[in-house]
């Protein structure tokens, strides 16, 4: 027979097992949405059209495709420049997670290009 505190234990164990996957359920999500995101922008970055496009209209490109993954993407978050020939894309945004009794503000930086 289990003593009272083997199976305490045990019980708190899958508590904080159970915890952490609740947590992973509210974290990954963002990030895998931000993964796209930096798919997306690497992919402006490397196609040939970009480089003939202006600077607003790769901007509302890469706005319409963050509202389309949900992300909280605004028209400042985004950076777009041009010098010479090079191409620069930088987004930044921030997604808000409330767990309960805590919150956590992830901040996101995807971007593509050269200096």
């Amino acid at each position: 027979m289990k003593s009272p505190a083997r199976v305490l234990r045990a019980v708190a164990g899958a508590a904080v097992l159970l915890l952490l996957l609740l947590v992973g359920i509210l974290l990954i999500p963002p990030y895998l949405q931000n993964w796209k995101l930096q798919r997306y922008v690497n992919d402006l970055f490397d196609d040939p059209n970009s480089g003939t496009q202006p600077p607003d209209s790769i901007r509302v490109l890469v706005l319409n495709r963050a509202a389309a993954l949900g992300l909280p993407v605004h028209s400042d978050d985004v950076h777009v420049a041009r010098s010479g020939n090079a191409l620069r894309i930088d987004v930044l945004y921030v997604v808000h997670i409330d767990l309960a009794g805590y919150s956590v503000d992830l901040h996101f930086r995807p971007a593509a290009g050269g200096t």
